[in-house]
């Protein structure tokens, strides 16, 4: 019988334990399927899977960075509400809106990125992402507390 090379034995365990991990998949203990913080950070998705084509990857790689962007303007925007709205009523609470915004996207760029990597690897296709509606909405509202807020101190 013969041996598979080193890298070729390393690739298949590892695709036998991120396939074993699947939610749907019996074998897999239940304390394993619970665990939140495995729902929340995928595991590397380069573990398992073939090579994707290189361009794929890149424009994964550059939409995690664009929501990475997204998360450090809402930072930038929370910490200058805090800091130089200081006379305004309810700065505070546009800030900290901002920042839960900005620390939102920033776990969820991940996610996003590591699902959707998952999936080109498994040649599976693309999960949805609930992250550009969460944003819609996060950013409306926001918007709409900052005109409340404009209006009150008229």
């Amino acid at each position: 019988m013969r041996r598979l090379p080193r890298r070729a034995r390393w690739r298949v365990s590892c695709s036998a334990v991120v396939d074993s991990q699947r939610t749907n998949d019996p074998a897999r203990p239940a304390a394993s399927r619970s665990n939140p913080y495995r729902r929340l950070v995928p595991h590397d998705p380069r573990l398992v899977g073939d090579e994707p084509d290189y361009r794929f990857t890149l424009a994964n790689e550059r939409t995690f960075l664009a929501w990475i962007r997204t998360a450090l303007a809402l930072t930038a925007g929370g910490l200058a509400a805090i800091g130089l709205l200081t006379d305004l009523p309810g700065a505070e609470i546009l800030g900290i809106a901002l920042l839960l915004l900005s620390f939102v996207t920033a776990g969820s760029a991940y996610r996003r990125w590591a699902l959707n990597e998952r999936s080109m690897r498994l040649n599976e296709p693309l999960p949805p992402s609930r992250l550009p509606l969460l944003m819609a909405i996060g950013t409306s509202l926001i918007a709409l507390a900052a005109g409340v807020i404009f209006v009150i101190d008229l």
